[in-house]
């Protein structure tokens, strides 16, 4: 890959805009669902994937299933991506929608 290809690349990343998005962790070996929200889910994604590989995430659950079955079993999938043009309904938008997630997974939090 060329110089200016690269330093073209690196501009549209950073010139990416946040997605905020409901996700959900799935364990296909147990079928236990966790349901979270967040402003730029891909990189909650690398977060939550460090921590489990550490071996010290904060929801002993999540982490011993992951300890058990390994990463894997393990998936990440965005549930539902949020837009509103007044960005400061974004976070109760979120919230809203991370509960109804919630009940409909009958899944548990991540932390």
């Amino acid at each position: 890959m060329d110089k200016f290809r690269r330093k073209e690349l690196a501009r549209e990343y950073k010139e990416q805009k946040a997605r905020p998005a409901v996700f959900a962790v799935r364990c296909t070996a147990t079928h236990e669902v966790w349901v979270a929200r967040a402003p730029e889910p891909e990189k909650k994604h690398t977060s939550l994937w460090f921590q489990l590989r550490l071996g010290g995430f904060p929801n002993k659950e999540m982490q011993a299933a992951w300890n058990a079955h390994g990463e894997a079993s393990f998936a990440f999938e965005i549930l539902e991506e949020i837009e509103d043009e007044n960005e400061q309904m974004i976070p109760v938008l979120l919230k809203d929608r991370e509960a109804y997630w919630r009940k409909q997974l009958n899944a548990g939090t991540l932390v």
